[in-house]
């Protein structure tokens, strides 16, 4: 006969076992965290810009500059994609910057002003990756109408842009004081330099959309000098490539983008991809003005025969 303590034993320890294991797991839950850990990014202790270092020992600095880093490391989309992108325009832009003795860092600019999305327009109307609104962009040279609209030229609105920002640094001394300008226009600043008794745009009480632009310059350059430590690791064959084209000049009028592009062996889209200000399916020009328009040699048109070149190291992780 089977010995009733000798069947009840083992299921009373199993049961005993089953609840500590449940204990221990219960107690392992509340240490844990619920969700991901997402740690605080690193924020420097100042960043160089235009040659200037600038110290974020000031509370309001070191904040200001904090809440930038984290929506750029969190917002992972933008931030890897203006990198991707930054690539393709960094052989453009930066060499006009060189020409026109505008510092390096001003890339940065067009990269939050854009995010180096070259089809870029917004609620006020500012348009192309240096976002002119169209009477500042008439004003420093540009051509903006129903058929072209040279704020979309890389090239011609990163003249403009030059030009724009040269005039700033006369009048202020202070590349952070004309990043600021950019935004909210050298009148503005001007006036409130004047009536809060600042010497920079650091120390002005602004909006905050102004309040935070400079900050979010200063951020996307850390980000980008330093991608891999924020998180983001790339390798040269996803970082988008400049398209090579050959220029063809255009003194006439044109009745059909369409047909012009066909003649040259690409598609209306591809013409319009790689020349954005062309702003319509035809052309007046009554004026009889000369444009360049840019075709793409076919090779440039498909990775697999492409070469893939990284235009700036600090954006690809080392193997």
């Amino acid at each position: 006969m089977m010995n009733f303590n000798s069947v009840i034993r083992p299921i009373a320890c199993a049961i005993a076992i089953s609840c500590a294991l449940n204990a221990t797991v219960e107690a392992q839950k509340d240490s844990m965290p619920a969700y991901q850990i997402s740690p605080s990014p690193e924020v420097p202790v100042s960043v160089t810009f235009a040659g200037k270092k600038i110290d974020c020992d000031r509370i309001d600095m070191y904040e200001r500059l904090d809440r930038e880093l984290t929506s750029f490391v969190y917002g992972h989309t933008n931030t890897l994609i203006t990198i991707k992108r930054a690539n393709r325009y960094y052989p453009v832009i930066m060499p006009i910057l060189k020409r026109n003795g505008v510092p390096d860092d001003v890339f940065y600019l067009s990269a939050i002003e854009s995010y180096f999305n070259i089809r870029a327009y917004s609620p006020a109307k500012a348009a192309g990756l240096w976002q002119f609104i169209p009477s500042t962009a008439k004003q420093y040279g540009l051509e903006v109408n129903d058929e072209i609209d040279e704020r979309y030229n890389v090239e011609k609105s990163t003249e403009a842009a030059c030009r724009y920002l040269k005039n700033g640094y006369a009048k202020y001394g202070d590349w952070a004081t004309v990043m600021a300008s950019y935004n909210a226009g050298m009148n503005r600043i001007s006036k409130e330099l004047e009536h809060q008794m600042a010497d920079s745009s650091f120390d002005l009480y602004l909006n905050e959309e102004t309040s935070r632009y400079v900050f979010r310059i200063l951020a996307m350059k850390v980000v980008m000098e330093h991608p891999f430590k924020y998180g983001f690791h790339l390798t040269a064959e996803q970082l988008y490539q400049p398209i090579e084209c050959k220029e063809v000049e255009v003194s006439g009028p044109v009745d059909d983008w369409s047909k012009w592009a066909k003649s040259y062996g690409i598609t209306y889209a591809q013409l319009r991809e790689v020349n954005p200000w062309i702003r319509a399916k035809s052309l007046t020009n009554k004026l009889k003005k000369t444009y360049k328009v840019k075709i793409p040699y076919s090779d440039e048109l498909y990775r697999s025969k492409r070469k893939f070149k990284a235009y700036n190291q600090q954006w690809v992780s080392k193997k």
